[in-house]
């Protein structure tokens, strides 16, 4: 069951809930007396549970044989509709919370602190900029009630995608049929208090978290001090056709660590190897990520270095982004398509990206594009759609996120004029 609810939803409400939401999920119901009972009947077909919550939508998962379809589906109805909330496991999830954000802090891989404070700043206090993980102040205050008032709202039939892969369509809508349809959600039907419709507001800025570094991981072989930067661009949303050649130019710059080996489906030819870590040894990583939700995307690139380094490593980063508005050689352009059209694939070989793939489509669309259709629209990206879609990026405010010991960092304005001397 994929749900479109996340944490851009909670301008209204406490932020954190979604955090909440995901540690209480698959615990006591309705029908199960606790998290114990939920998983010995999905043993009895094979089955494991799993619940993950993002910006935008709140998923929970089930995979089992698929005879066992009616007892899956009578089960995820009754933990998306009928949890019980008690105040002992609300409890063990503010425990749960605490500690996943103190090991959150103290991880030597800074990426899940770097991708909230990027959002953090495109996006400054609207939607998808809102922070995923529940803030330390908030684990107290969030209780029964405040979980119920949320539920009311955003858990409604109209929000809601019951999904499946590897069972007959039509079993699966009798089965929805049977559990979902006109059971009453144990926060009743009461008025809610109306849902956000908020579009993302693109502000650009910076969130800079100054940090020691140098005791990030002791051992045998320490990982030597890094000062991180990640910069990012407005993209577009999942629904914009130019999201193909965001995808497109997201495989062409690429990238990586500088200690990932040689070897075919590496992506070693691509930008941010050959015309960074190539050529700029004391680079630890170069990598390029695109983020999307259905209003609107991020296109950024994550680096990391010595702090002594930190402000050639923001040039050579911004040069980057100033190059994809150059020419695109005919050769990186089919190579980037291949690469993105057999990743595609490779994931959908998989039963559970599929799952997901068939729900958040549907979800935001009503309707799936089918991965041939992914395909020819990728083999259609000219060199001229990559030069378009950047040069509207660049006309908008850099987003900025760095972290460690700044004290090299150039300015906001330095990067910003920097990105901006195009011409």
């Amino acid at each position: 069951v994929l749900v479109n609810s996340g944490s851009r939803h909670e301008a209204k409400y406490l932020s954190g809930i979604s955090h909440f939401l995901e540690k209480l999920a698959f615990s006591s119901t309705a029908q199960f007396g606790s998290k114990d009972e939920i998983l010995l009947t999905l043993e009895k077909h094979g089955g494991i549970c799993d619940c993950q919550a993002s910006r935008d939508t709140i998923m929970y998962a089930v995979s089992a044989d698929a005879r066992g379809l009616d007892t899956v589906v009578n089960l995820l109805a009754d933990v998306t509709l009928q949890p019980r909330l008690s105040d002992e496991e609300i409890e063990m999830t503010r425990m749960a919370i605490r500690f996943e954000l103190e090991d959150l802090n103290m991880r030597p891989d800074p990426e899940p602190l770097l991708t909230e404070m990027i959002h953090a700043a495109a996006f400054r206090d609207n939607t998808v900029g809102l922070n995923r993980f529940c803030p330390v102040e908030n684990t107290d205050k969030i209780d029964r009630d405040v979980l119920h008032s949320y539920l009311s709202s955003y858990y409604t039939p109209d929000r809601m995608v019951l999904a499946g892969v590897g069972i007959e369509h039509e079993h699966l809508v009798e089965c929805a049929r049977k559990y979902l349809l006109g059971v009453e959600p144990v926060w009743g039907t009461g008025r809610s208090r109306g849902v956000d419709r908020s579009v993302a507001q693109y502000t650009g800025g910076i969130v800079k978290v100054e940090k020691d570094m140098s005791d990030v991981s002791l051992g045998p072989t320490p990982i030597p001090e890094l000062t991180h930067i990640m910069i990012g661009l407005e993209s577009c949303s999942f629904l914009e056709d130019d999201f193909i050649p965001f995808a497109v130019l997201n495989m062409m710059m690429g990238g990586g660590g500088s200690f990932s080996a040689g070897g075919p489906g590496k992506g070693m030819f691509t930008r941010l190897y050959l015309n960074v870590l190539n050529r700029h040894h004391w680079m630890y990583n170069a990598t390029s990520y695109h983020h999307s939700y259905e209003d609107t995307g991020l296109l950024c690139i994550h680096a990391s270095a010595d702090p002594k380094q930190v402000r050639e490593m923001v040039e050579i980063i911004t040069r980057e982004f100033i190059l994809m508005a150059g020419a695109v050689g005919e050769v990186e352009l089919e190579r980037a398509k291949t690469q993105l059209k057999s990743m595609l694939m490779m994931n959908l070989e998989s039963r559970p990206v599929i799952f997901e793939d068939v729900g958040r489509q549907v979800l935001a669309t009503n309707t799936r594009k089918l991965p041939h259709e992914l395909c020819a629209l990728i083999s259609q990206v000219k060199p001229t759609d990559i030069k378009r879609v950047v040069t509207k990026m660049l006309h908008k405010k850099p987003a900025v996120a760095a972290l460690g010991d700044l004290t090299d960092l150039p300015t906001y304005e330095h990067i910003q004029a920097a990105l901006s001397s195009k011409d």
